[in-house]
């Protein structure tokens, strides 16, 4: 039984994940590699359009708008996220 990748435009608000790859190609690839959308990189979304599109996404400290069939060519991992009282916790 296969199970298919999470894509960006799958992710919840509040939930943070990593970039695990790209299925762009030629110059759309290359631009979002230059806005940080690496592989390993942290995201998580940043605002949600009441219309639905585009969302805007965090990433490397920036927020960055992307429309949702952008989103679906980018796989990612969901991060495991702490309870908010261990997030200070030594």
């Amino acid at each position: 039984m296969t199970t298919k990748a999470e894509t960006l435009d799958q992710l919840p608000t509040g939930v943070k994940a990593r970039v695990t790859s790209l299925t762009l190609t030629g110059a759309e690839r290359r631009r979002m590699m230059d806005l940080g959308l690496l592989p390993g990189a942290a995201i998580e979304v940043a605002l949600e359009n009441p219309l639905g599109d585009p969302t805007a996404y965090r990433v490397r400290g920036a927020v960055i708008a992307l429309r949702r069939e952008q989103a679906q060519q980018i796989q990612i991992a969901r991060e495991e996220t702490l309870p908010p009282d261990a997030q200070g916790a030594a």
